[in-house]
């Protein structure tokens, strides 16, 4: 440490002549009147005229916020201190006893102010020209690190520990007019109770709770004397007297603590010698998992819920790191368990191409699960701090086919609606550059010969056919149709960085629309079909359930209200009649020789969609039942030069899906799809153009095809 600098004598004496004013001024507005024998201040209450600083009205500084998964487990905390405030009765009144003995055992006599105490500390700093001597009460130690801890400036911080010269001594002035009004407002079971929530005991621990996890692993309310007599004994110097990294200045602090307590009255001769002939024995517990890198489960989840708090509610992070929130959220850790082994099993961590899957409840927008084949927040290979969850990063391909058929229904094109559009299909609508750059008449290609040149809709999807969708946003005129449907039923298309706005795609007028080009995220993407299994009733996806202030209340936002964590759900996105329909129709996908036939579950009825983009650069795959929506998403994240994920939306994809849900929808009751409705079935526009009389239609090209063109999947 620094040597103080020498003053000279003429300052020294102006100093002291300073700090006799200041001390006259302590003695005369404080300390009187004073009843003699006992040495006690008595002040009536009602001739206080010191007005508190909300920091020493309002509950424990910086409460973490707990947030919480759907069964009540813990997922992680948010705080910027390891503190977890408790009432008195989770103390051990062990512990509140070794502290008052050691720290101030006149605690339950004095008004705040020790005035035998303070009068010869006073006396030592005077002669110093500074704070020399402690003599503060706990009541006057706690003011000290409240307002040091809720301190938000350097000079505030400052300020609240000031020790030199006049300044030195008229903050412990301050301190002592507002330990006082303390105890004019609180007993001392509650002074107590908050100084041993606001102390800092060290290895990071703010409070007995945190420090009796952090050094013995146990709760407050089971500690020992051996236990409480270490930690009494570490507030006054918790680096030095560390038990974990100086055990045996841990013990003569302890001893000492054990001696005090004996000569008070407060322990046994046998409990005196039993216990500092021991050593000390800490059991070292870790600190709480801090943020979403530490989450226990669900970090992917978890980073998407912190986001929605901080962007969808308003909150802020230091209320989040502050304010002993709890957060309850959707996240169900039984599906999440299973989603990230059947993630893993078939996109194992560490692999080039990303795999993410995120699982949306049909009317409700809960989102359940949140898997990517990643490590969150950290740097190297195999981590990242994209939440590839949320974040639109890849084409979703044919499962965009999904939004043409839903308008397409919606305008009285039925079920059985047929079109013959044998390949290469021209286009007699949209534009669009080939393969040699030529501007001119929109031409596409299904992935395979072999498919017949009549479709109706309902096998186009089972086939995946993009000559048929093509051909059908012909006839629908425009993208508006499916463009405006896939917004309705949930997706987004915002991001600045990966995808295209709504405007630009409705000038553009691609007809590639249909075959999904367009960045997509999973949980869009498994919002967008949950949408057709809650029959057309739209919700907006949510992690949160619940936000709970430290008494339990709902949390209001800036303006009173209460935080908005209901749900938000928007029936008619879609008919019910043309939800159902289309949801019918999506079964036989997942049917026997479907694209996507490797998500069936056996006994239950799944529906859904597969993609794959251009050159199998990324492939997707779309699943729902009545109970659950899954987006799963496969592709390469590096922009530079991605590879192709060497397979189709039917393949990977389709058996993660499986792998991730079957047991979980297997566990689970008998759902159905409600019935198509036989008037979208019908429709009321005939036969399409080209019509020919049907042909039994080609099986679906092999999963494991390379396409030469856009595939079909």
């Amino acid at each position: 440490m620094t040597p103080r600098r020498r003053r000279s004598r003429p300052a020294a004496l102006a100093l002291l002549a300073g700090s006799v004013v200041v001390a006259g001024a302590l003695v005369a507005g404080l300390l009187l009147p004073v009843v003699g024998g006992s040495g006690l201040l008595v002040r009536d209450a009602a001739s206080s005229t010191v007005e508190l600083p909300p920091a020493l009205t309002e509950p424990t500084p910086d409460a973490p916020t707990r947030v919480l998964a759907a069964d009540g487990s813990l997922i992680t905390e948010f705080y910027a201190k390891d503190r977890v405030p408790v009432t008195s009765d989770r103390i051990a009144p062990v512990m509140e006893q070794a502290l008052v003995d050691i720290e101030d055992s006149r605690f339950y006599e004095h008004g705040g102010v020790d005035v035998r105490g303070t009068a010869r500390a006073l006396a030592t700093d005077v002669a110093a020209g500074g704070v020399a001597e402690g003599g503060s009460t706990l009541t006057q130690q706690l003011v000290k690190q409240t307002l040091l801890q809720t301190a938000t400036t350097d000079a505030g911080r400052e300020a609240a520990v000031e020790q030199d010269g006049v300044a030195g001594i008229s903050r412990k002035v301050e301190e002592a007019r507002l330990a006082i009004e303390m105890e004019q407002h609180y007993s001392k079971d509650e002074i107590l109770t908050r100084y041993l929530n606001t102390v800092y005991f060290g290895e990071g621990a703010y409070g007995i709770q945190a420090a009796a996890q952090r050094f013995f692993s146990v709760d407050a309310a089971d500690l020992d004397l051996a236990q409480a007599s270490v930690l009494a004994g570490l507030v006054q110097s918790p680096t030095d007297d560390d038990p974990i990294t100086h055990p045996d200045q841990a013990a003569t602090r302890r001893n000492e603590v054990l001696q005090r307590m004996h000569d008070l009255g407060h322990i046994s001769d046998q409990d005196l010698a039993s216990t500092t002939a021991a050593p000390v024995t800490v059991v070292e517990g870790a600190a709480p998992p801090r943020g979403c890198t530490a989450a226990s489960t669900a970090p992917f989840f978890c980073d998407y819920e912190q986001s929605y708090l901080l962007g969808t509610l308003g909150m802020t992070q230091d209320q989040l790191d502050t304010g002993g929130y709890t957060v309850q959220t959707t996240l169900q850790p039984d599906l999440q368990a299973s989603t990230d082994r059947g993630l893993t099993a078939n996109i194992p961590m560490g692999s080039r191409f990303v795999g993410a899957l995120d699982v949306v409840q049909p009317g409700t927008g809960h989102v359940l699960a949140m898997s990517v084949n990643r490590r969150f927040g950290c740097t190297g290979d195999g981590c990242t701090s994209v939440d590839y969850g949320v974040v639109p990063q890849a084409g979703a391909g044919s499962t965009y086919k999904a939004f043409t058929a839903a308008a397409a229904l919606s305008r009285g094109f039925g079920a059985h609606y047929t079109i013959t559009a044998p390949q290469p299909y021209t286009s007699t609508v949209f534009k669009g550059y080939d393969a040699k750059g030529h501007y001119g008449p929109y031409v596409v290609h299904n992935d395979d010969a072999g498919y017949a040149p009549t479709y109706d809709m309902t096998s186009a999807l089972v086939a995946s056919t993009n000559t048929y969708f093509v051909a059908l946003e012909d006839a629908l005129g425009s993208i508006d149709g499916p463009l405006e449907t896939s917004v309705a039923m949930g997706m987004h298309y915002d991001d600045a960085v990966t995808q295209h706005p709504v405007a630009t795609l409705e000038a553009d007028q691609s007809g590639s629309f249909t075959l999904g080009a367009e960045a997509t995220s999973p949980l869009d993407l498994a919002d967008a079909y949950a949408t057709i299994a809650a029959s057309g009733t739209q919700c907006d996806p949510t992690p949160v359930t619940a936000v709970l202030d430290g008494s339990g209340r709902p949390a209001v936002g800036a303006d009173g209200t209460p935080l908005a964590t209901g749900d938000t759900c928007h029936p008619g996105a879609l008919s019910p009649s043309v939800a159902d329909t289309l949801a019918n129709m999506l079964t036989g996908v997942v049917g026997p020789g479907g694209t996507g036939r490797k998500a069936a579950v056996p006994g239950r009825q799944v529906a859904g969609k597969t993609g794959t983009t251009q050159g199998n650069k990324t492939a997707a795959f779309a699943g729902i039942t009545p109970d659950y929506s899954v987006g799963v998403m496969y592709f390469d994240p590096d922009p530079a030069n991605p590879h192709a994920v060497g397979g189709v939306g039917g393949g990977v994809p389709a058996q993660v899906f499986h792998d991730a849900m079957a047991r979980v929808i297997e566990a689970g009751p008998v759902h159905d799809f409600p019935p198509a409705d036989p008037a979208v079935e019908t429709g009321t526009k005939g036969h399409g153009p080209g019509y020919q009389a049907p042909a039994p239609a080609a099986p679906a090209a092999p999963a494991a095809q390379q396409p030469a063109s856009t595939p079909s999947d």
